[in-house]
């Protein structure tokens, strides 16, 4: 197992979770092994890195990235996380108590705002932009 992976028994909570491998009927031949994409998906997601810097073993960037967006739509992962966190709350682990919200603030730049930049002075009156001469043929 490398690491950012899903254990045995993580896999096992959260397979069942997951949309059928088979087309309900449907034409198309069945969805590739979930378990290495949802391993691709969370490396991703856990090292920031790029789709296209995803390792081989967990399969073609492009299905991997696919598949996460396809579950991201029809709200797979909506449903995942609900259900985890309802077993979590079922069991009394999580504290209703415990608010944590983000603070982070970083501050734009001037020119972020739309603020001219230093030495730059307004156009003259009635003067084209880009001199006397602008849009002369």
């Amino acid at each position: 197992m490398h690491r950012y992976e899903l254990s045995d028994p993580q896999w096992a909570r959260m397979e069942p979770l997951l949309p059928r491998r088979r087309h309900r009927g449907q034409a198309g031949h069945p969805f590739n092994d979930h378990r290495p994409l949802v391993n691709g998906i969370l490396w991703v997601l856990h090292t920031g890195a790029p789709w296209r810097d995803l390792p081989e073993r967990y399969g073609p960037w492009e299905t991997v990235y696919a598949r996460f967006n396809r579950w991201r739509r029809d709200g797979t992962w909506v449903r995942i996380a609900t259900a985890l966190l309802d077993e979590l709350d079922d069991r009394g682990r999580i504290d209703h108590d415990l608010w944590c919200i983000d603070g982070s603030v970083i501050r734009a730049s001037r020119a972020a705002a739309g603020a001219k930049k230093k030495g730059e002075r307004p156009a003259a009156a009635g003067r084209a932009p880009g001199g006397a001469n602008a849009g002369a043929c």
